[in-house]
């Protein structure tokens, strides 16, 4: 069974909302240092480790080890549980490089952090974002002007994680771009600012003129949301989480029903 120390870690990380993962040994057979029940966990590393994970326990050292190690640090950057077989030979499907034998099959669960809906204007737009956000399962925080609207007093570049999807859609075109620029070189996993393709061209070649690359502008949502076709304050409220929830998961955008592409 997990250790103190490892289910130490992993409230640890989730008090926190960092990600983790937890490989633990599900079965067994034949000749294998692991055993059923045997886990470990990973984290990322601190900054300025040099390495890309931590880990806390283990499930019987050697090549197992290394390769559930690999896969739970793909798990940690993708975010998806997977259970995965392995064969303790040096040959063959799912071979580790190992002459035990025998057979261990390992469940990898990732633990992510809820997602946060970072809404820079609480206006006509951002108020019925907001509330379809929250219940979509995101975390929101909005930022405003006027104090009555916000839930954060200002908008922290630092605060913003890889698990943070930014939303701009204030009143005037120069705070939408005073917001994009305080964005760029954070990890947000999105960034959208709203605007017609005219304000979104004057925005980008004012960013350009200082400085800001392509591949950065190229990495704004602008104009924001997908073409649903409604125009009312609500209606672009839910292209827009319509556009983030496409972004988190990596969907299509396309109709499911089959003779209506």
């Amino acid at each position: 069974m997990p250790d103190k120390e490892l289910l130490h870690s992993l409230m640890e990380a989730l008090d926190r909302g960092e990600p983790a993962v937890q490989a633990t040994v599900v079965e067994a057979k034949g000749g294998s240092p692991a055993q059923v029940g045997f886990s470990l966990l990973v984290r990322p590393a601190p900054p300025g480790s040099g390495a890309e994970i931590s880990v806390v326990g283990n499930i019987g050292g050697g090549g197992l080890e290394q390769r559930v190690r690999r896969e739970s640090a793909a798990a940690l950057r993708d975010g998806r549980p997977r259970l995965v077989h392995y064969a303790l030979r040096e040959e063959g499907p799912g071979a580790v490089g190992a002459v035990c034998g025998g057979e261990v099959t390992v469940f990898i669960q990732a633990y992510q952090p809820a997602p946060t809906l970072l809404i820079v204007g609480g206006g006509h737009i951002g108020r019925p974002l907001a509330e379809m956000a929250r219940l979509a399962g995101f975390q929101v925080q909005v930022v405003d002007v006027q104090a009555e609207r916000a839930t954060v007093p200002q908008l922290d570049p630092a605060a913003i994680t890889p698990w943070t999807y930014v939303v701009i859609v204030t009143e005037t075109h120069l705070s939408d771009e005073q917001a994009l620029r305080q964005v760029f070189g954070t990890p947000a996993a999105y960034v959208g600012m709203i605007g017609s393709r005219r304000k979104v061209k004057t925005v980008f070649d004012h960013l350009r003129a200082e400085g800001i690359s392509e591949e950065q502008l190229a990495g704004v949502h602008a104009p924001i949301g997908l073409d649903l076709g409604g125009r009312q304050p609500a209606e672009i409220a839910l292209s827009i989480l319509a556009e983030i929830v496409q972004v988190r998961y990596g969907g299509t955008g396309r109709p499911l029903s089959p003779g209506t592409e």
